[in-house]
């Protein structure tokens, strides 16, 4: 039994999820964009539900693809004298599956996941932004009701303290920051890859650089990029 123009089909749909992974990422940096704008949350939410929708397409496309593989593995490895109907084998056992969904699958989709982090990060780094812009809004009142300047100054220095940009490997502001998802510190993309294959290379493991961290084995697939941190750094440096 020759399988070549079924291995072709599912190579095909496999490559159907690189454009629902795009989807997805567009749909990400428009809500960074919506956030960074101070649009109204309803807009906001319409991107959530567009990420949802991405991730229920990728989903039914994942249990269409593992229906299929699963069906063609059985029958080579059966190997029967008159070939099944293959259609019907892998719409039974994509049935299966799909009866078994759940709402915790889509939230657990890791474009998702990634999407509601930076979601929650550009608000509060907006947050403190727009106290940055309008310290008058951090005013205290002594008990004489005067303002108190040295309150205004540790409250600004304090939220400046929150935006490390330096890179603690390279000790330079960081350009394409990425945030390790164990211990969640960021360093430079291209320092902490070459850190971790370097040490590969002497079979050692990886020791966060950042100075107290206790985490003793960074992978280069712990790392996330941190797109809402970048576009801190960004406005920043425009400044």
């Amino acid at each position: 039994i020759s399988f070549n123009a079924i291995d072709s089909a599912l190579s095909s749909l496999k490559n159907c999820q690189s454009y629902i992974n795009s989807g997805m990422d567009v749909a990400t940096q428009v809500a960074l964009d919506l956030v960074e704008s101070f649009n109204d949350e309803e807009d906001v939410n319409s991107m959530e539900k567009v990420m949802l929708e991405y991730a229920t397409m990728d989903r039914e496309l994942n249990h269409y693809i593992k229906a299929f593989e699963e069906t063609i593995n059985q029958v080579k490895r059966e190997k029967p004298e008159n070939l099944p109907d293959l259609e019907n084998l892998a719409r039974e056992k994509f049935l299966e599956m799909e009866s078994k969904n759940s709402d915790s699958d889509l939230q657990s989709n890791e474009k998702y996941m990634y999407f509601k982090d930076q979601l929650k990060e550009m608000k509060e780094q907006c947050k403190n932004n727009f106290f940055l812009s309008f310290p008058i809004l951090l005013h205290h009142k002594s008990d004489h009701g005067n303002d108190t300047i040295e309150q205004i100054d540790e409250d600004i220095a304090v939220t400046r303290s929150q935006m490390n940009f330096i890179c603690p490997i390279t000790q330079m502001t960081m350009k394409r920051p990425v945030r390790n998802k164990i211990c969640g510190h960021r360093y430079e993309e291209d320092a902490i890859l070459e850190m971790i294959q370097t040490q590969k290379q002497k079979k050692r493991k990886v020791r966060c650089p950042k100075m107290g961290c206790s985490h003793l084995d960074v992978k280069g697939s712990d790392l996330v990029p941190d797109e809402a941190f970048k576009r801190m750094i960004d406005s920043q440096n425009k400044q």
